[in-house]
């Protein structure tokens, strides 16, 4: 779980009210009906010309290629040098139009999960076969028997929760035998996920690395990633609605199912699905009550137009591109100042900050939010060190991108995070893509240290990197907003367009990455795709070269 922003230990953020508010659009369709899908933004510009762009499969063809690649994966793991103890399990596939193909595999040893053993398989249609590995290490252990007892490691990682300020925690289930391979050599380990909450009220998901031979902890990462109807950030909206008898439900069945659930001040369960009498949704004013909708019509809407940013700009059919939606939740908790995505529940979540009255249900928030989804079903970012950093500024990138797509002049397009939600009370957005050290936190430029940087700040060279491949070095103003983007080496950068940087991040995400892609590793992933979209020698290739130099990657 990834919560939107890092938590200031044991202090309060104020929050001042933004409220956006405009004229009232109903729908009045019949019985057992849904509300028309609107007519999606414009497909920006800049779409790829080469073979590498990906193609829109649908849900069977997905299915059926990835049954086709799982019956063939003792295969390749022997034409890709595995050992027999180890095994390839499908987890996501790719094809290009050129009829290249993609194969994201997890893998086992021994029948035990080897974590950072994640690797992807490039297959042209020559019959060539390429591999990016998540660790080139070998993967193996001289036994699977452990000699340390699984309840050690419970006992370790309980304490590890405790000391990082979760309340009530308790392990989620029995400690599990893992080989983990993410750094280094591969050893045998356990692997236990501490429930219960954080400090400050986000669910807690630590997992906890534990030798299981020595009783060492090895690693530990958090896993939850915190961060017609009159909106509270982007005015009056139209909205996918269901009509089920004589009520109307915040449901879009034009976007594979979405629902919108309100938790009322409660931190578990799924909550009630938000229903209206007449189709006419929200205030668009700042509530304290529980049951108020505008909260709800931000969240519905941010999940919408992330849905429409991803399909017409990527050709991806929902978070993990098989035409299902995730669901939300709002009014979680009460003053709780966050919002957070989580796997094991495939599901969004926002408080209503501080006073209950200004929720974390911004566009681009919404869009950050589902985005920890799309990556953790593609690269799987591991959520520490620079991998951890890449996977937010990565939802900060494709925030972005969903607030530019949807073109809504109450929420115009920009490259400040969170700038409407005003969490820190003085108007000041949570972070900044030009120039990311204007929060006072987050890094410009890679160094060897920013890997023990929290995730949140260490996004800032990926964010920078990604501003300056778009828009360029120096000073220029985007929609009405002012940027002056320095670079490391003093160079001067020439932005190629902020379509074209997306499609790049996009394919080298779903392609290149792994899960323990670093910033040298995401260099060399965004090359890739680059070359493979327009080609080794064309001006996005040699942009992306100078971008990231300009960044301190080299």
């Amino acid at each position: 779980m990834t919560p939107l922003y890092a938590r200031r230990r044991r202090t309060a953020l104020a929050a001042a009210t933004a409220v956006a508010a405009g004229a009232l659009l109903t729908t009045g369709l019949a019985a057992g009906t849904a509300t028309a899908d609107p007519a999606p933004a414009p497909v920006p510009a800049g779409k790829p010309v080469m073979g590498g762009a990906p193609v829109l499969l649908s849900a069977a063809a997905r299915t059926s290629l990835i049954q086709e690649q799982q019956a063939t994966a003792a295969e390749t793991a022997d034409a890709i040098g595995l050992g027999a103890q180890e095994k390839l399990i499908v987890k996501d596939v790719v094809k290009d139009v050129d009829g290249t193909v993609h194969t994201r595999y997890e893998r086992t040893y021994g029948g035990l999960p080897v974590l950072g053993g994640d690797l992807v398989v490039h297959e042209p249609a020559d019959g060539t076969r390429t591999v990016t590995k998540a660790v080139r290490t070998t993967v193996k252990v001289a036994s699977v028997t452990p000699k340390v007892a699984a309840g050690k490691a419970e006992t370790q990682a309980l304490a590890a929760a405790e000391k990082a300020g979760s309340e009530r925690t308790e392990a989620d289930s029995a400690p599990r035998k893992v080989i983990w391979a993410a750094e280094g050599t591969p050893v045998l380990a356990y692997e236990t996920v501490v429930g219960g909450l954080q400090e400050d009220g986000t669910p807690n998901e630590l997992h906890v690395i534990t030798d299981a031979t020595t009783g060492e902890k090895l690693h530990e990462w958090q896993a939850v990633h915190t961060g017609t109807g009159r909106s509270l950030y982007s005015g009056t909206v139209t909205l996918g609605t269901y009509k089920s008898g004589s009520a109307y439900q915040l449901y879009d069945t034009s976007r594979g199912g979405h629902k919108t659930y309100n938790l009322a001040r409660g931190t578990s369960g799924t909550g009630t699905l938000f229903t209206d009498a007449d189709d006419t949704w929200g205030t668009g004013a700042a509530s304290s009550s529980s049951s108020d909708q505008t909260a709800a019509v931000d969240a519905a809407y941010g999940a919408q137009i992330t849905w429409d940013f991803y399909k017409n700009t990527f050709g991806r059919s929902g978070i993990r591109n098989d035409g299902k939606a995730a669901y939300s939740r709002v009014h979680y908790g009460s003053n709780y100042v966050n919002a957070f995505w989580q796997d094991s529940c495939f599901c969004m979540t926002y408080g209503d900050g501080s006073g209950n009255t200004h929720p974390l249900t911004s566009l681009d928030v919404a869009g950050h939010e589902m985005s920890h989804g799309v990556t953790s079903v593609t690269a799987g970012l591991r959520y520490s060190g620079e991998s951890g950093g890449l996977n937010e500024a990565t939802s900060d990138i494709f925030g972005a991108g969903a607030e530019f797509y949807a073109n809504n002049s109450s929420d115009a397009g920009d490259y400040l995070i969170g700038e409407k939600i005003d969490i820190n009370g003085n108007g000041t957005p949570l972070r900044y893509m030009d120039k990311p050290s204007k929060d006072g936190a987050s890094k410009d430029y890679w160094s060897s240290s920013l890997g023990s940087v929290d995730v949140h700040y260490s996004s800032g060279p990926a964010n920078h990197f990604f501003y300056l491949l778009a828009e360029g070095s120096g000073s220029k103003t985007v929609n009405g907003v002012s940027y002056n983007s320095p670079t490391y080496d003093g160079s001067t950068v020439t932005g190629i367009g902020r379509a074209k940087a997306l499609q790049i991040w996009y394919k080298a995400l779903t392609t290149y990455f792994t899960s323990t892609t670093n910033y040298k590793a995401a260099r060399t992933g965004t090359l890739n795709a680059a070359s493979a979209l327009y080609g080794a020698s064309s001006a996005e290739y040699k942009a992306v070269d100078a971008a990231w130099k300009a960044v301190n990657v080299s």
